[in-house]
């Protein structure tokens, strides 16, 4: 590769060696909370894992950092944490059946937190990386990630416990394919004989940061009873329980959080709903294979248009086929992109560079599902295609902006193997995601109103227009350094909000229509 002779400025010359790392992200670990000292927790517990072949004993070995003690209306950020899960043989008998020889795991653990009666739920997500399946015995994964932080709102002691766990697999095969299906949802209970019922840790709370103390009555020095009345313990008007909860914040990227970190994401005169029209934010990583690392798409919006679901009977009525054709946009300040995200990466020489990205869309983005149904259970593929550009808009190397152009993008769409190219044409991102649920019970894997994981694989173009007229020709650069085929994408579909209903759900809805749901993204 040759670049042109004209001398660069210092700027520029860093800006070249960051280039080379675009697209690898910098995860920053957070720290455990508290000032006075921290506590380890190590608790291994008995779970019942369904399997696809049937239900099976597991176990599940949770460890986290914790502080010895912590000030009540501070948050808690729990650290360090991983949840490893070893599920038996026939895991990996089910795996190798559909031609796996390794996986790839995300967990999802519900964590019950509370003070008193008063109670919340935070879910502990990590991932793994890619495990190749053992010849024998049983198959451990370790998943790690960021978890929510908890707030205290008084001074009874805040406790953790473990409850239910869904682990999302993504098998592969020897030559690093896909397997058919390419993921699958395995849900695991809490067993019945878990010690202590899953607790696993209880942090004192107090208002100088030195640990709850109890007045005699029961209740906290300073604090009223649960029920409102000094020194009757319990009890209580269980409508304002939420009032007394711990408050539970997601994550963000560096490990920061908000109670709503994402963009508007709203029909309005240009885009008006129709009556079948849905809205949800999604969210993930897709992986840059060259510099063997991940970049993070932050949560942004996708406006869906629902297409009636289409049934063919069996002829005994035992059971139907389902077929559903919806198209969707993306959806920022009118235009069809996500919102503009920063990344902050490091050059070679720990050159700290910020680089500002956007994803356009270019033409119909479609989602197409088809299931089946015995009208007790229900299980549906889901694939979404959609013509995507990556646009760098703007760099800073070292707090000095870098004039990138007005145009520097990939030269086509992102292009994921097409299974159809007839009736598919053209350059696409392909993602699937496969979703399963029995009547009246919640739904796992990813189903498009309840939302989901959704992965593919996808193939990042060559670049042009990365430049400016009297500066470097950076094409061939970004080029070299990114473009690529066989990048692994894992983007999170939160809970849709059906925004042409005449009353709006309150669990999947905003007041002002817009999804509750802001999805964590994924490993």
């Amino acid at each position: 590769m040759t670049l042109p002779r004209t001398a660069p400025r210092p700027a520029r010359r860093a800006a070249v060696a960051a280039f080379v790392v675009l697209a690898a992200t910098v995860p920053l670990t957070a720290g455990a909370a508290g000032a006075a000292g921290t506590r380890a927790v190590d608790a291994a517990l008995p779970y019942v894992c369904a399997l696809p072949s049937g239900e099976q004993p597991a176990t599940v070995r949770i460890s986290a950092t914790l502080p010895d003690r912590a000030v009540a209306g501070e948050p808690v950020r729990p650290a360090d944490v991983t949840t490893t899960v070893e599920l038996p043989e026939q895991a990996v008998t089910d795996l190798t059946a559909l031609g796996a020889a390794g996986v790839r795991a995300a967990t999802r653990l519900a964590v019950g937190v509370a003070q008193g009666e008063a109670a919340a739920e935070a879910v502990w997500r990590g991932d793994t990386e890619p495990v190749p399946l053992p010849p024998s015995g049983p198959l451990t994964l370790a998943a790690t990630g960021d978890v929510p932080t908890v707030t205290g709102r008084g001074t009874h002691d805040l406790t953790f416990t473990a409850g239910s766990l869904t682990v999302d697999l993504a098998p592969s095969t020897a030559d690093g394919g896909a397997t058919d299906p390419a993921s699958l949802t395995v849900p695991c209970r809490l067993a019945d004989e878990a010690p202590d019922g899953g607790r696993l840790a209880a942090v004192p709370l107090g208002t100088d940061g030195s640990g709850g103390t109890e007045s005699p009555s029961g209740s906290p020095s300073g604090e009223p009873s649960a029920s409102g009345t000094p020194g009757q313990p319990g009890g209580g008007d269980p409508e304002r329980q939420g009032e007394r909860a711990p408050k539970v914040a997601e994550p963000l990227p560096g490990g920061g959080t908000a109670e709503r970190a994402a963009p508007t994401c709203k029909y309005d005169a240009k885009y008006p709903a129709g009556p079948m029209s849905l809205n949800a934010y999604i969210t993930g990583y897709a992986n840059v294979n060259k510099l063997d690392g991940a970049a993070l798409i932050p949560p942004f919006c996708t406006l869906i248009t629902q297409g009636e679901p289409q049934f063919e009977f069996l002829p005994d009525f035992s059971g139907a086929t389902i077929t559903q054709h919806s198209t969707a946009d993306l959806w920022y300040q009118q235009r069809k992109r996500t919102p503009p995200f920063q990344a902050t990466f490091l050059s070679f020489d720990f050159t700290p560079t910020k680089a500002t990205m956007v994803l356009e869309q270019t033409g119909p983005m479609t989602i197409d599902s088809n299931g089946f149904t015995d009208f007790a259970f229900t299980s549906t593929d889901t694939y979404v295609r959609a013509p995507i550009t990556l646009r760098v808009t703007a760099l800073e190397v070292n707090g000095t902006p870098l004039d990138v152009g007005t145009e520097c993008r990939t030269r086509t769409s992102l292009a994921s193997p097409e299974p159809e190219p007839e009736k598919y044409p053209g350059d696409h991102l392909i993602l699937h995601g496969r979703g399963e649920q029995n009547i009246g019970e919640p739904a796992t894997g990813y189903l498009l109103l309840s939302g989901g994981p959704l992965t593919g694989e996808v193939t990042i173009p060559a670049f042009t227009g990365c430049g400016t007229a009297d500066g470097e020709n950076l094409d061939r650069l970004l080029t070299a350094s990114v473009s690529g085929p066989g990048n692994y994408v894992k983007q999170i579909q939160g809970q849709a909000c059906f925004v042409s209903a005449e009353v709006l759900n309150p669990d999947e809805c905003t007041e002002d229509a817009q999804p509750k749901k802001i999805p964590v993204a994924e490993r």
